[in-house]
């Protein structure tokens, strides 16, 4: 929980962004659910400790992934390794608990081993996804090897030891059925923008302005712009590089009255995405302010 909260900031992938944010509530829940379960078992509340040694230097081996570039094995770790062997330990414990005597622990162990195998198949689709790229995939697979090698050296998350299956490939049990499906954590995957969901009115407008802005017509670009917001908006104009070729909407979100747009300018220097935010004023789009934004 503490890791993949810690990695959404530094995670510039959209859809590798979003899935480490619903999975760190799903994890905070399983924390929470174990810190409270503990004192029920005559152990004190919410205290965790390392099985051993070992294990701390697998885990900061896994959470020592910080730069920004380092997507591969950020999810790597986490859905190649750490996920489906902890639901290897999951099923085992399931299997051993007793029915009779143990029926808390068994509704705490189904549901985190349901909600583990259900990210381990929603990071399988982010791996497949982004493993497109050879480079990519080869950092992944090199960086499994080296964690399930100090997996192995830990005796397993639980300092149990195993067979050495159990520390060479994705343990079996964590690809089962879920009864959730996969698809519900991934967001953004090959997600394509649709022109259609920008009003027609407001889509004449920013068409007009896209071609003022490859034309550099600054009164063009003035008369769509709120009175007092045309100096702020003029001076983002001014720091843009050109020329460009191209002006393209590539996304759109509607904040309460306003329309959110990125505009894509691309050309000989390279591509730079600009955010118009714009909103209807005595009955005509009006843009009431303009950023750079990363592309």
């Amino acid at each position: 929980m503490r890791i993949l909260g810690g990695w959404i900031a530094l995670t510039p992938e959209l859809p590798v962004k979003l899935l480490f944010g619903r999975h760190v509530w799903d994890c905070a829940q399983h924390a929470d659910l174990w810190g409270k379960r503990l004192p029920e078992l005559r152990e004190p509340a919410q205290q965790s400790e390392p099985a051993n040694e070992r294990v701390v230097a697998f885990m900061d081996l896994i959470e020592n992934c910080q730069t920004p570039a380092a997507t591969a094995e950020r999810v790597t770790g986490i859905y190649r390794v750490v996920k489906p062997h902890l639901a290897a330990v999951y099923a085992r414990h399931l299997a051993d608990a007793n029915a009779i005597y143990e029926p808390p622990t068994r509704r705490i162990l189904q549901r985190c081993l349901d909600e583990e195998r259900r990210h381990v198949a929603a990071g399988r689709m982010i791996v497949e996804r982004f493993a497109a790229d050879s480079a990519w995939r080869a950092r992944g697979a090199d960086w499994e090897q080296r964690l399930l090698a100090a997996l192995g050296a830990a005796g397993g998350i639980a300092g149990a030891g195993g067979t050495d299956r159990d520390f060479t490939a994705p343990p079996s049990a964590a690809t089962e059925s879920s009864p959730w499906h996969p698809a519900r954590d991934v967001v953004a995957l090959g997600s394509a923008f649709r022109p259609d969901v920008v009003p027609a009115e407001l889509a004449e407008r920013i068409e007009a302005h896209g071609r003022a802005l490859l034309a550099g017509d600054r009164a063009a670009l003035a008369q769509d712009v709120e009175a007092e917001a045309r100096a702020a908006v003029d001076a983002t104009y001014v720091d843009l590089r050109g020329p460009w070729e191209r002006a393209r909407v590539v996304a759109c979100a509607r904040i309460g009255a306003y329309r959110v747009l990125k505009l894509a300018l691309e050309g000989v220097a390279g591509r730079t995405m600009l955010q118009l935010r714009w909103r209807p004023v005595d009955g005509a789009w009006r843009i009431a302010a303009a950023d750079v934004v990363p592309s």
